[in-house]
């Protein structure tokens, strides 16, 4: 990574208190947060639920900044449009999560013709090579340092190689997209995810405990 590389924050909010959404909100913006990203979760493809479009929607009528959409469900191209009607910037959903190339590949063009961005997460145990087939069509690579579903995970350092994998493949593909990282990341689990280029750090326990 060159000194002059800049490494974006995107704010998990799955830790805050969602009683005050305006002030976690504006929390964020007052510690320079660059970006919010929204963990969503339907208890099947994780063991978890946390909320649908109307709160991703809730937040976009509460901040300017970018929203980065986190689909952690079985069948993203079933809902997909449902969450690109409430105003996200970047749509990334599990590489894992649709039963058919052909299915995944429908999530992404829907993603693209809302005009926005899209990405594939790739769980601990998923190889970085299980995005190539999409490769050309991504704006964002994200690595799982945890495995999904709930937050305050310890940090996977095994995982973190895989950020340079995936910033060789977007630098192949010519897009310019993005390499997010996401789980575990704090003060010191940084500087490692730093060492291996990260372009957007995914900060949730950190922040808010």
């Amino acid at each position: 990574m060159t000194d002059d590389h800049r490494v974006l924050v995107s704010a998990s909010i799955l830790n805050a208190d969602f009683s005050r959404l305006d002030r976690v909100v504006h929390k964020m913006e007052r510690a320079g947060a660059d970006r919010l990203h929204l963990d969503v979760m339907d208890g099947h493809f994780v063991d978890n639920i946390t909320f649908g479009p109307d709160v991703v929607a809730a937040f976009r009528r509460l901040t300017d900044m970018p929203l980065d959409v986190h689909l952690m469900i079985s069948q993203p191209a079933r809902y997909v449009e449902r969450f690109l009607e409430a105003g996200p910037e970047t749509v990334t959903f599990h590489v894992e999560a649709e039963a058919t190339p052909e299915r995944t590949m429908s999530a992404i063009e829907a993603i693209h013709a809302a005009g926005r961005e899209a990405g594939l997460a790739v769980s601990p145990d998923t190889p970085v090579d299980a995005v190539d087939p999409w490769l050309s069509e991504l704006d964002i690579i994200m690595i799982m340092s945890v495995y999904p579903g709930w937050g305050g995970q310890g940090f996977i350092a095994e995982a973190a190689p895989k950020i340079a994998q995936a910033r060789a493949r977007l630098a192949s593909a010519g897009r310019g997209g993005l390499v997010h990282v996401d789980g575990g990341v704090n003060s010191k689990t940084a500087e490692i995810v730093g060492s291996y280029g990260i372009d957007v750090c995914i900060v949730g326990s950190a922040l808010f405990q």
